[in-house]
């Protein structure tokens, strides 16, 4: 397949350690697909659906006891512990070379060895990069034949080069006493062992499009961040572009493929889900910030998702998808979740495949679930009525504007606008989300997540706020705006006073006509805040009071949040950058 040397070394290695039985190159073929489906059928991987309802469409469990990313045992293996910095798991590299492969030797026998070359972006683009994969586990090609571009292509586009990306997949015992997911940056190589979900095993996924990414991005001037990407075009045709971080139970899918309210939608205002969850972005030779999507499909979580909360996500598992540890109902053979519809199923299997009875669920005990709450689908992002023609261009899109965002009941208001990059990257940095009654612990209790990167970032966290300050230099008076969004206002009985959903757009078209000058905004402590009248309310059962609410700055509550961000920012010791917390103390001597 290749005459790349750094490539043939590697397999050799792999082979001599894993001793599979045989070895078989993914070429992304449909006929090697179809072949790999039927022999993941016949070996229980995979149970086929109903294929005149859902074509192409399988369901797939994992072991009870490998259900979710596991972030205690993830790690960042670099030279220098420091290196990896305060946020992550981190271990000698040549100590944990020499577990992962005591761990993994000999596993392969009796098995096939399936190499998976893969390129994160459409191939050829100048923003892509390409990664090899080697594993003992039909679902995890399956799985990566959607999200990823899986091609001999890719091989030819590599070359002779060692930029690549090495990825060691084993499912060994599905121990998870066992259970590694490890980085190592200054490598370019990453190991999974005893695991078989994908969030774990499809290598191409956090692991590197984001943990190692960033590392590379760092090294190499470009950036690797957790963030959606969507286009919004107005009624004249034109498209701004806007690059959005949230952490989880913060819509971010829903805001990637959101569907203007119809008020919008008459206008004739529309959105393009260029990404939902991921944007490698570099400086374009007119000194623009361009991003693209370095994945080729969505692995979205199934429970809540239905046709009034994300139509598009839905439509998007209609056919050619893989459905991991949902419900199956055995009436017509097809799946379920929680929040699907209200038809509780009465003849189906829960996501281990025992019999469920409905007349036991209880919407707050998850275990009488039919689905597990982290169920998932992978589904190929060229499904979604809304993707965008730019999706498979490989050009990338210019980012007009940046938003982080988060879950806060009092605190940040509806929108507002940094001063400038800086001030930017300093929210970005203290962003933060309060617990819901969907998590395990206590509710309302604030978590930092800076960027929302936090479990994600290959490199020490100081470091990568001091990426961010040189990214926004480079970039100049180009650099996109940077905004703050909180769709989760409450008031003081926790009623929600801001719609959400497709109403988001009215928020999105203050942002972009900032961007374009177009929209005036008042000064506070914390940033410019839109005027009441700028935000449209039209069709909106809204009056300007509760607007005027949500978009209200309580100095006593920032008081209090600054406080909370002086305590965030001493995990970061020294490598803290200085113009971080020179905007700490001027928000402090704005609010007092």
């Amino acid at each position: 397949m290749t005459n790349n040397k750094t490539i043939r070394k590697w397999l050799d290695e792999m082979t001599a350690l894993l001793q599979p039985d045989n070895v078989v190159w993914v070429d992304g073929s449909d006929e090697q697909r179809e072949e790999l489906r039927r022999l993941a059928v016949e070996c229980g991987e995979l149970f086929k659906l109903n294929q005149e309802k859902l074509p192409g469409c399988y369901l797939h469990r994992t072991n009870p006891n490998d259900v979710a990313r596991v972030e205690d045992r993830t790690f960042i293996c670099t030279s220098k512990q420091e290196d990896a910095g305060p946020t992550n798991n981190w271990c000698e590299p040549q100590e944990m070379y020499k577990k992962l492969y005591n761990i993994a030797r000999g596993s392969y026998q009796g098995r096939t060895m399936y190499v998976i070359p893969y390129s994160m972006g459409p191939i050829g683009s100048p923003l892509a990069k390409i990664g090899l994969e080697v594993t003992d586990s039909v679902y995890v090609v399956l799985n990566m034949l959607i999200m990823t571009r899986v091609s001999p292509k890719v091989l030819e586009v590599l070359g002779d080069s060692d930029d690549w990306v090495r990825g060691l997949h084993s499912r060994c015992d599905i121990d998870p006493e066992n259970r590694y997911i490890c980085h190592f940056p200054e490598d370019n190589t990453i190991i999974s062992v005893n695991s078989g979900y994908g969030g774990n095993v499809l290598l191409g996924k956090k692991c590197f499009a984001l943990r190692i990414a960033s590392y590379q991005g760092w090294k190499e001037g470009w950036m690797a961040e957790h963030m959606l990407i969507l286009g919004l075009q107005n009624p004249k045709g034109e498209v701004h572009y806007i690059a959005a971080a949230f952490p989880s139970a913060c819509g971010k899918t829903n805001l990637a493929m959101l569907i203007p309210p119809a008020y919008l939608r008459e206008k004739g205002y529309k959105v393009w889900t260029v990404g939902d969850d991921i944007a490698w972005m570099r400086i374009g030779e007119d000194g623009r910030l361009y991003a693209i999507n370095p994945e080729n499909g969505f692995f979205g979580v199934a429970p809540g998702t239905n046709e009034h909360s994300n139509f598009n996500a839905l439509e998007s598992t209609k056919k050619n998808t893989i459905f991991t540890n949902v419900a199956l109902d055995q009436n017509d053979n097809t799946v379920w979740w929680e929040g699907l519809n209200k038809n509780l199923p009465e003849n189906a299997l829960d996501w281990k495949g025992n019999p469920w009875d409905p007349a036991k669920f209880n919407k707050a005990d998850k275990s009488t679930c039919a689905a597990h709450p982290n169920s998932r689908f992978t589904a190929p992002a060229e499904n979604c009525p809304c993707i965008s023609d730019e999706f498979n261009k490989g050009a990338g899109v210019p980012i007009s504007a940046i938003v982080f965002g988060g879950r806060r009941a009092k605190c940040a208001p509806l929108v507002y606008q940094s001063r400038d990059w800086e001030n930017g990257v300093f929210v970005g940095s203290a962003m933060a989300s309060e617990t819901t009654a969907a998590a395990a612990g206590a509710v309302g209790v604030v978590r930092r997540d800076p960027m929302a990167m936090l479990p994600f970032c290959g490199y020490h966290m100081g470091d990568y706020f001091r990426h961010w300050l040189d990214m926004g230099k480079k970039l100049g008076d180009k650099a996109p705006k940077i905004f703050n969004v909180n769709w989760f206002r409450t008031d003081d009985e926790g009623n929600f006073l801001w719609p959400g959903f497709g109403d988001n757009m009215r928020v999105l078209n203050w942002i972009v006509d900032r961007c374009e000058g177009k929209a005036d905004a008042t000064e506070t402590a914390i940033g410019y805040v839109p005027k009441p009248e700028d935000i449209d309310l039209t069709d909106l059962d809204m009056d300007k009071a509760t607007l005027e609410d949500i978009l209200t700055v309580d100095t006593e509550v920032w008081t209090r949040e600054a406080a909370e961000i002086e305590e965030h920012y001493k995990k970061f010791g020294d490598r803290l950058p200085a113009e971080l917390r020179a905007q700490l103390e001027t928000l402090k001597k704005n609010l007092s």
